[in-house]
This record gives structure tokens, sequence and C-alpha cells, in this order.
């Protein structure tokens, strides 16, 4: 998922039901960059979207 070895499972404590959870809510990196760079690419030239 792009992070690190461990950084939901070595957590000390946390049950595999709640790892999963974590998991499930969480937002894979890669993809959240692209979105923004799509987004980005998007943009209005000046950066400001005019208010409707």
């Amino acid at each position: 998922m792009g992070l690190p070895s461990g950084h939901v499972t070595g957590v000390p404590g946390l049950s595999r039901t709640a790892q999963l959870k974590a998991l499930g809510n969480g937002v894979v990196p890669q993809q959240a960059a692209h979105a923004l760079l799509t987004l980005l690419d998007l943009a209005p030239a000046g950066g400001h979207a005019s208010a409707a």
C-alpha cells in the first residue's frame, strides 16, 4: 500500500479487527498523490476558482 512495513500491524495491542478497520479506512498515498496532481492540472491558471 506504499506504507512502511508494520505501519499498522506493528502497533502494540491493536487487535486484528482494529488493524483491518484502520487499513480499510486508509488512503493509499500513491492514489492520493495522483488525485491531487490531476486536480492541480485541471485547476484554472492563477489557482483560484470563482465562487458561484
